[in-house]
């Protein structure tokens, strides 16, 4: 809470500094890694987690600005054989966890639970970070002459997290069980299909090189 209110006092003073969050300090906390059994080795990463009631004030600051994007830091440490390293010695535990499938899909239970409105969804996952990469307006908008990358989103659709029906190379999933509503449909990449009602169908070969240009992000 105190590095968000840091962000807002730089940026009120005109300094051109932005903040990030990632999902897992939206939705996970200190309780998961007190799970017994060694599971709250499955939650490791830095930042480390912080105790719930910081949640709410993560929020305010993406309603605010005060925070302007959500990434992921994924990083697919498999709980057998690699987070297991650390039984016996908690610093050998590899620092991260899986997450970057479940980010718009997570983001989403902020619109659904009112924290952000949907525009702001759209915003802190898409639109800034393309400016701030420098990428905007190929990529970041929907408009003549930008790529033609579109996602078909269904903000009714149900479905429950779980590392048996994700596609990411890791055995656990860091939200098993949970229930999210909204779901992504179709993928357009550049004008072509890659994801059909829900199936892969892109094509090796598709994906190019984007090089990246000066931070374009504006306050």
């Amino acid at each position: 809470m105190e590095a968000v209110a840091e962000l807002a006092r730089a940026r009120d003073e005109g300094l051109n500094v932005f903040g990030e969050t990632c999902p897992q300090y939206l939705f996970l906390s200190t309780d998961n890694l007190a799970e017994p059994d060694f599971e709250g080795a499955k939650y490791v990463c830095s930042t480390p987690l912080r105790p719930r009631q910081h949640q709410a004030k993560l929020w305010q600051g993406l309603r605010t600005n005060d925070l302007q994007v959500v990434s992921t830091d994924h990083c697919p440490f498999c709980f057998v054989g690699q987070k297991e390293l650390g039984r016996g010695d908690f610093s050998k535990i590899p620092n991260g966890m899986p997450g970057v499938e479940n980010r718009m899909d997570l983001l989403h239970q902020g619109v659904i639970d009112g924290h952000i409105s949907r525009r702001r969804w759209i915003e802190i996952a898409c639109a800034t970070p393309a400016r701030m990469f420098g990428l905007y307006p190929k990529k970041g908008t929907i408009a003549p002459g930008a790529d033609a990358d579109v996602v078909i989103y269904d903000p009714t659709a149900e479905q429950t997290v779980s590392a048996e029906t994700h596609h990411m190379n890791v055995d656990y999933s860091a939200y098993e069980g949970k229930r999210l509503t909204g779901r992504v449909e179709t993928v357009l990449s550049r004008g072509e299909l890659v994801i059909t009602e829900r199936e892969y169908t892109g094509r090796a070969g598709h994906g190019v090189y984007t090089p990246r240009s000066t931070c374009q992000y504006l306050n």
